[in-house]
């Protein structure tokens, strides 16, 4: 679902933040970005977003060179893409169903399909009583279960997914992440950008580790039979 073939972002400063980084990640797929800050990380996730364009190389997204992808199409591109950001980017003015609505009625769904899937994304994240309550009432990990609605309402290809346990404490980064592993088990690419080594090894995931810009590890992991246990789903 996704290359990137030698892909080289430098920007206007001279800071060179992708240095010749090549990848794939295949449809359905469950991957964490690790690397320390300046690793090239963020950069990436805006090259994929087409927040930033390559400087060279090839970026290939559901088969579509992105170096093709014009600018009034890029908002259409931005639909297959849900996107959940550590700081959550809720409105504090509208509810938890408007919040979700929001990324559906801009790209002009009838009321009726809005309805029907703010409801089903709310299900799936736990939080239909709490659809008519304001981002203030919940806790952080009540706002990060609707930032993750939000992302996936309008039933993306792909889930990007930027430090979402950053500001979480333990028990619920580890709901997060059990959500985002049924939201993968639906066929949807999840890929999770975070520092977090212990988090990212625990999942038994495809890892991919930058540094300087530059690939320097891919490793996939599998769980044995304890770890397992830990990670029953929550709608088991």
């Amino acid at each position: 679902m996704i290359i990137f073939d030698k892909v080289f972002k430098q920007y206007p400063n001279g800071v060179v933040a992708i240095d010749g980084l090549s990848f794939k990640i295949q449809q359905g797929e469950f991957v964490f970005l690790m690397g320390s800050s300046g690793s090239g990380k963020s950069t990436l996730i805006k090259l994929l977003m087409k927040e930033e364009k390559a400087t060279s190389g090839k970026i290939i997204v559901n088969g579509r060179d992105l170096s093709r992808v014009k600018r009034g199409y890029i908002p259409k591109y931005r639909r297959n893409i849900g996107v959940v950001f550590q700081d959550f980017r809720l409105l504090d003015n509208k509810t938890v169903f408007d919040n979700v609505a929001f990324a559906m009625e801009i790209t002009g769904a009838s009321r009726e399909d809005i309805t029907k899937q703010v409801h089903l994304a709310l299900s799936l994240v736990g939080l239909m009583k709490k659809s008519k309550d304001f981002p203030g009432h919940l806790s952080g990990g009540e706002q990060q279960r609707v930032a993750l609605a939000r992302a996936i309402v309008n039933a993306p290809r792909l889930i990007i997914a930027d430090e979402p346990t950053g500001n979480l404490d333990p028990n619920n980064s580890k709901e997060i992440m059990k959500l985002l592993e049924e939201i993968n088990k639906k066929g949807i690419t999840v890929i999770i950008a975070t520092h977090e080594q212990d988090l990212a090894k625990s999942m038994g995931k495809r890892v991919i580790t930058l540094e300087y810009g530059k690939h320097q590890h891919d490793e996939e992991r599998t769980v044995d039979d304890s770890e397992e246990a830990e990670n029953t789903s929550i709608y088991s």
